[in-house]
């Protein structure tokens, strides 16, 4: 179990508003502390006024500049547009504006930066200078006017603000002083600075590419002239002869080519007419005939005398039998005459074979120079790769040669077009109501600022509150029953007309008679409940009963006392300091004892001749009177001779109640803790650590195991109500209030 936070894991509501009702006057003290601040800083404050002005980034001349020059082109991109923010507060914008107004001569702008701690930290820098510590800063080597110039500079740009208009081309720039006039007046000239700059920065611009165009037209003509003479050249010197457009050479291949192709196919025609006149030979076939045969008049002779000689042959051999000698004589002039005609067909044969020669002779000649003019043509191709990358190079340059000739026409007429890309289109005028401070917003800061720093006190207030508050803490913490809680009652001297008796208890303060004079209270009814207690835990006669409490001044003699009392109505009870340190009940209650438990224990006295007793109540108590520092009140307190007085008294008493001393500090309790049969424990509400109280009480397993209960002790009622939770027995304390008189605060 951790020792601080007992809280669930979830956000409890109820807590967070009772926390908020216990820190709401923390809260409240630091808003008005805030409202009072942010009221002080609106009076003392000196007005300020902003004047502003806007400047669109035109696109429109952009293009027309752009027709004119292709080195400044219009402005496209964001990157572009935060550019022109950085160039508007640059220190060239900045340093044009401040030449134009005087500004370091303008008393009014120059008080504008200086500040409370300008004197103490020039006097610092001075005195380090003086004692060597620090050299010469550049500003005193500077220039008096140069650094006054500077200081203009650095006042002009701390209070200009220049924002783009969200997503648009217009820029929006702004400068704040004391002066209406004097921010229209800067912010006018710082706008005026930067269109002029815009102006000068193109004909600069463009002045500067007309000169490099010029210097880089004269090197291309030059380049060009080189690489067409390099071309001709690398023609003549390889034959790169050309007659429309193509090279000779491919012209002839060409040629050669198309005669290739007629010489082939005459070579094949005349090879398949010898073929054919051959196979008519060799066959004998004399009705077989080829075309030259038909124009031949010898071979027609002849057909025409061999089909008269067939004819007759055949009709005598009709008539007179193929044996007449007649017809015998004409079958051989058909012989006769049928080799006269492949006579004449060998002649033909012949001249056919003669122009298949020719044919042949022709297409080999023809293929031979195709041969050649393609070796040729190849050789030229190779040579032309050469002279395209010649050409190329001559082409690239002529190109080049061109646009540039033509790009630094353009660029002379840009110089004599003065036209920006930015336009203002708002003009500054001296503002009628200050910026700055505003009111409303200075007292709203001031609140919420005023409430945070509340919150935050409140917040560290609640975390370092480490105190038991309620009875649910002590259960949680200390594993304690939670007896009750005992209200903060006033205490005040009780006046009286005799001398106690030596034998009475002395009633000097109300609160030690609190449980006699208001028994109907909260405070008696908590004390009902240790009670209870005891009897419950401790069902027998002579009960011997410690009260103790962590620290010291929590109240433990005055719960004691009234416990006794409290007792002493049921039972027969004695009350014994056993505080033998700092016997605070006797102060209470018995000032004028002059022995008590010292002399029992150590002079061996009887006890009975020491008592002091009440008679509205029947208490006995047992005084303890130090006149001296006891250095050995524990080894006392667990003596023996502490236990058979103990043993005595608990044949007599009901009720043995132990005034013991705090168990934190010193270690009594705890060593007369064996002799004890039970403890309560008295805890200050608000006032003693959880942490203590759980470390102390858990330290002596004897004194743990023990504990009847514990009692919250000065319990605030009015502020206990703000630390209660829903159905926890603090939540319903108002309505127990009809049962309880506490008539006594």
């Amino acid at each position: 179990m951790n020792d601080e936070d007992f809280a669930p894991s979830q956000i409890d509501f109820d807590k967070l508003l009772a926390a908020a009702r216990r820190q709401w006057r923390v809260v409240a003290l630091c808003v008005i502390l805030g409202l009072v601040g942010g009221g002080a800083y609106l009076i003392t404050a000196v007005p300020r006024y902003t004047a502003s002005t806007s400047i669109l980034i035109d696109r429109s001349n952009g293009q027309i500049v752009q027709q004119l020059s292709t080195i400044n082109g219009s402005i496209d991109d964001e990157a572009s547009i935060l550019s022109q923010v950085e160039l508007f507060k640059s220190e060239a914008i900045g340093l044009a504006a401040v030449d134009k107004l005087k500004l370091q001569d303008n008393a009014q702008f120059m008080a504008e930066g200086q500040s409370l701690l300008a004197p103490v930290r020039t006097a610092i820098q001075d005195l380090l200078q003086t004692i060597g510590m620090s050299n010469a800063s550049t500003d005193a080597l500077m220039d008096p006017q140069e650094k006054a110039r500077r200081s203009a500079l650095g006042i002009l740009l701390d209070k200009l603000e220049v924002t783009r208009a969200g997503r648009s081309y217009v820029l929006e720039a702004s400068f704040t002083s004391t002066s209406p006039a004097l921010s229209a007046s800067v912010i006018s000239a710082v706008a005026e600075a930067y269109l002029n700059d815009k102006l000068d920065a193109k004909y600069e611009a463009t002045r500067r590419a007309g000169s490099w165009l010029q210097d880089r037209i004269e090197e291309l003509r030059q380049q060009s002239l080189t690489s067409d003479m390099a071309v001709q050249r690398f023609r003549a010197e390889n034959g790169l002869v050309q007659a429309g457009g193509k090279l000779v050479s491919d012209q002839q291949l060409a040629e050669l080519n198309s005669a290739l192709i007629v010489a082939r196919a005459d070579t094949a025609r005349a090879q398949a007419r010898y073929d054919r006149i051959q196979q008519i030979i060799a066959s004998g076939q004399s009705d077989a005939l080829v075309t030259d045969a038909l124009d031949s008049s010898v071979i027609n002779a002849l057909r025409e005398k061999y089909l008269d000689a067939s004819k007759r042959e055949a009709d005598i051999s009709k008539r007179l039998g193929k044996d007449h000698i007649q017809a015998i004589r004409l079958r051989q002039e058909m012989d006769e005459y049928q080799r006269l005609m492949f006579d004449e067909l060998g002649r033909i044969a012949e001249s056919y074979q003669s122009e298949l020669e020719v044919a042949r002779s022709r297409e080999r000649n023809i293929t031979e120079g195709v041969s050649n003019a393609t070796s040729v043509s190849v050789t030229a191709n190779e040579t032309q790769v050469q002279l395209r990358e010649l050409e190329r190079a001559s082409e690239t340059y002529k190109n080049l040669y061109q646009t540039f000739l033509t790009r630094y026409q353009e660029a002379i007429q840009g110089q004599s077009f003065p036209v920006t890309e930015a336009r203002v289109i708002s003009k500054a005028v001296p503002p009628s109501q200050p910026s700055s401070p505003k009111k409303v917003l200075v007292l709203a800061l001031s609140f919420l600022l005023g409430g945070a720093l509340g919150t935050g006190i409140g917040a560290f207030r609640e975390f370092r509150d480490r105190f038991f508050r309620t009875g649910d803490q002590i259960r949680d913490v200390l594993g304690l029953e939670f007896l009750g809680a005992i209200p903060l009652v006033k205490s005040i001297s009780v006046a009286k007309t005799d001398l106690p008796s030596r034998k009475d208890i002395d009633f000097r303060r109300s609160i030690t008679r609190q449980i006699v004079d208001h028994p109907l209270s909260s405070f008696a009814e908590s004390l009902r409940a240790a009670r209870i207690a005891i009897d419950v835990r401790i069902p027998k006669k002579g009960k011997v009963v410690g009260i103790v409490s962590t620290l010291p001044s929590e109240g433990k003699s005055t719960v004691s006392v009234n416990l006794a009392q409290l007792l002493a109505q049921a039972g027969k009870t004695i009350l014994i300091d056993a505080d033998l340190r700092n016997p605070g009940a006797t102060r209470a209650t018995a000032q004028h004892a002059q022995a008590g438990l010292l002399e029992v224990l150590l002079d061996g006295r009887p006890y009975q001749e020491l008592l002091l007793h009440d008679d509205k109540t029947g208490l006995d108590f047992l005084p303890a009177v130090v006149l001296r520092r006891v250095t050995h009140s524990a080894d006392l307190l667990s003596s023996a001779k502490m236990g058979e007085l103990l043993a005595s008294l608990a044949q007599e008493y009901d009720y043995i109640l132990l005034d013991l001393p705090p168990i934190g500090p010193v270690v009594d309790a705890r060593a007369a803790a064996r002799r004890i049969d039970g403890f309560l424990v008295v805890v200050e509400w608000g006032k003693t650590a959880r942490k203590v109280v759980r470390d102390t009480i858990l330290a002596d397993p004897l004194v743990a195991e023990k504990c009847l209960g514990a009692l919250l002790n000065k319990v605030d009622t009015d502020r206990m109500k703000f630390y209660r939770d829903y159905g926890s027995s603090e939540y319903y304390q108002g309505r127990y209030s009809s049962y309880y008189v506490d008539d006594s605060k």
